[in-house]
């Protein structure tokens, strides 16, 4: 089978392609033929050696994957040769196999096509844990989401509406901001030719929102938190910018605020029955219509490192996927 290995730290054009042996499940493991791979904000920085887990070289990066079974350790009976799955796993989706822990693989809900199994885990996840259980964002409430057109983003938006919140979507490029009124953005700010506290003060009657979403981080951040609104939350999903802002303090005090962050993955892992409450509303909502992830890219494996760079570039909306078999 193919693979995309990093054999040493560094920039997406470091990636190699390689055959690798055919991977054969141990135990309390699943073998997955990979259909798609969703790329994400962190495959760019683990494999520059700045991300919070850091495994060893060599290793193939992607995290999240659609395929179907071809093989199945003993102890596994949840899924079967031949299933359509979903898994999310630390490293490895970035290849025509994978090998899963059980507990890590799901099957796919009828009906869904591979490259949306392969887009929701993550971002929706990452965002479902973000506003519904850190933000406890409630029906009438106002949410600011910063960087609204990326993966997170889009989700957080579509989140959102369906918990009954009002929108408020920021992005650097109106083609962005039109993607988010397709999602259900009720107001949108372009925070590259517009003053953002301006344009949050006016979206919000002066009385600024009352949560907010942002996985930018950089010179943004602070004028957004300036302008929240009385017992905000100010939900620190990520630094998609790059940079890590400082913030005064004194502001969380003044606006009776508070500072909530977001760490998906280490949910998943700590509050395992939480994680799967939410995914099974996820799907629910995704079998309402409620969500639709936005895919608006797909690359063959070979083009691993042009996804990523894309992403890193930050010329992607929504979702990218890897599609190994292509």
């Amino acid at each position: 089978m193919k693979a995309v290995v990093c054999k040493e730290w560094g920039l997406p054009d470091t990636l190699v392609i390689e055959d690798l042996a055919d991977l054969v499940p141990a135990p309390g493991q699943v073998a997955i033929n990979v259909k798609a791979a969703g790329v994400n904000f962190p495959d760019v920085l683990i494999i520059q050696n700045k991300y919070q887990f850091k495994p060893e070289l060599p290793f193939t990066p992607g995290s999240e994957l659609s395929g179907i079974v071809y093989a199945v350790g003993d102890g596994v009976s949840h899924v079967k040769v031949g299933d359509k799955v979903i898994a999310f796993i630390g490293n490895g989706a970035f290849a025509q196999q994978v090998v899963a822990p059980a507990n890590a693989v799901m099957p796919m809900p009828t009906g869904m096509d591979f490259d949306v199994a392969a887009a929701i885990t993550l971002t929706y996840g990452t965002s479902h844990h973000a506003v519904v259980d850190r933000a406890q964002l409630k029906a009438g409430e106002t949410m600011l989401v910063l960087g609204a057109a990326g993966g997170v983003g889009l989700a957080a938006i579509e989140i959102g509406k369906a918990l009954g919140a009002r929108v408020i979507a920021a992005a650097s490029t109106d083609e962005k901001l039109d993607i988010c009124k397709q999602h259900g953005a009720d107001v949108t700010i372009n925070y590259s030719n517009q003053d953002l506290r301006e344009a949050i003060k006016a979206a919000t009657d002066g009385k600024g929102p009352d949560v907010i979403y942002d996985p930018v981080g950089g010179i943004y951040a602070e004028p957004a938190f300036r302008s929240i609104g009385w017992r905000g939350r100010y939900l620190v999903v990520g630094f998609a910018n790059g940079e890590i802002p400082k913030l005064p303090l004194n502001l969380t005090l003044l606006k009776g605020a508070s500072l909530v962050g977001v760490f998906w993955g280490e949910f998943a892992k700590r509050e395992p029955k939480a994680n799967l409450a939410a995914m099974r509303e996820l799907m629910s909502w995704l079998h309402e219509g409620k969500i639709k992830p936005h895919i608006s890219g797909r690359y063959a494996l070979k083009d691993t490192p042009a996804a990523l760079n894309d992403l890193a570039a930050r010329k992607v909306t929504g979702k990218i996927v890897i599609q190994p078999e292509k």
